[in-house]
């Protein structure tokens, strides 16, 4: 499902017109569909029913309360990668005892927070923060229960900046480095070995090369049991991609399929760590246009969200569709959609055609994911508001800030 669907010449999210979320909230405005992401999350319930498993949704792509609490309460685990994420998991009513601690930079406060609060795991990236945990443990008198997260040297074949798995990308231990470095956590004081990872990038639309990693981590879960280091779980990470243009997408069922079968009889809790596919589609952004300025060489519609909003496009040269909200007595002409932002870099799509005119209402598909997260407060612009549909209820998730909130904590020296 993804809840968004044009009813009378209307785009609604579930059984709300945006047009009147944009009336009640304003814009830019982010819009997000509980139907759809219940869905989604469906979605891998039942892809592995019958497994030991556990669905930890990834943080990252979308932090809102709102959002982390609807996974909690649909039974979710979450992949943190901060102090500042785990503070969140916990507020938004998350069972800290189904969170996985991940990311290559933990520093010794946030090593504490974890072991206090008491993660499932914490993923370590390197010999170094291995030291560092065990000295952490130690000194705060607690056993911190440790995965490996293993480079296994997988081309995800997506975009190199969400590329996560190769030999050369900062994150994880290298395969070869693997089996010494689980030997010397062994003999580490304070460590309790529970699992490893791997996590080989994001927006993936083959699933060969997550099987492929699969089976590479299998076989070293196989190698540590010969040596007595036995793992209670086997965590895949996630990055299974959506459809953003005209991607092939396998749904869920049949993109873990292949995962599945490479980890057949295994007896360790699978662990999967979703995020964009959990809430890519399940989201819009509202915006509206200030302006059209028509050129010799091109068409611009000038609109009141920016690269500040939605910064994706100007990262990755992503393609979001863009969707007027309902009829335009515009006269359809190619153009760019740029915001306000003082950077040439600041679109937010190009090339397309479009009938609307100013003021005209637009939806920014597909931007649940990486959206709101990723945003700023650059040129000194308030951060867009955050709405959940719920049928044909709405609940304002985060009220838009205002300027004097953007320099509130702000001293200027005597």
């Amino acid at each position: 499902m993804t809840g968004f669907d044009c009813r009378n010449g209307m785009l609604c999210a579930e059984d709300v017109p945006l047009t009147r979320i944009a009336e009640e909230y304003g814009t830019p405005c982010y819009v997000y569909s509980r139907a759809a992401i219940e869905s989604a999350y469906a979605e891998y319930s039942q892809a592995l029913a019958g497994r030991d498993a556990l669905v930890c949704y990834a943080v990252k792509a979308n932090a809102n309360l709102a959002i982390l609490n609807l996974f909690a309460r649909l039974g979710a685990g979450f992949d943190v990668l901060s102090g500042g994420e785990l503070a969140r998991v916990i507020a938004a009513g998350g069972d800290p005892s189904k969170v996985i601690f991940s990311g290559v930079g933990k520093s010794e406060a946030e090593l504490a927070q974890a072991l206090a609060a008491g993660v499932h795991c914490l993923n370590v990236e390197s010999p170094a923060e291995l030291d560092r945990l065990s000295a952490v443990a130690g000194r705060i008198g607690r056993r911190a229960p440790v995965s490996l997260r293993v480079n296994p040297d997988v081309d995800p074949k997506t975009h190199p900046y969400i590329s996560t798995g190769l030999r050369s990308n900062k994150f994880g231990v290298a395969y070869e480095d693997a089996l010494p470095l689980y030997r010397r956590a062994r003999t580490l004081p304070n460590l309790d070995i529970v699992g490893i990872a791997c996590h080989i990038g994001s927006q993936l639309l083959d699933p060969a090369p997550a099987a492929e990693a699969a089976t590479k981590v299998a076989a070293l879960a196989d190698a540590l049991a010969a040596e007595g280091i036995v793992l209670r779980h086997i965590d895949l990470g996630g990055g299974k991609g959506i459809r953003y243009r005209d991607e092939a997408v396998p749904d869920t069922a049949a993109y873990l399929a292949p995962l599945l079968a490479a980890l057949a009889g295994r007896r360790e809790t699978l662990v999967f760590e979703p995020g964009r596919s959990l809430v890519g589609n399940a989201g819009v952004l509202l915006t509206r246009v200030e302006y059209l300025k028509h050129g010799e060489e091109k068409n611009f519609a000038v609109v009141d969200a920016a690269m500040n909003d939605l910064l994706r496009p100007a990262l990755y040269d992503a393609w979001h569709d863009i969707r007027p909200a309902s009829p335009s007595t515009g006269v359809e002409a190619v153009y760019d959609v740029v915001g306000p932002v003082c950077e040439s870099g600041d679109f937010l799509a190009r090339a397309r055609r479009l009938a609307i005119s100013q003021g005209d209402l637009l939806a920014v598909m597909s931007a649940g994911a990486y959206g709101m997260v990723m945003s700023s407060n650059y040129n000194s612009r308030p951060r867009a508001a955050e709405v959940v549909v719920d049928g044909a209820r709405m609940h304002l998730a985060r009220p838009r800030e205002d300027v004097a909130q953007l320099f509130a904590s702000e001293r200027i020296p005597e």
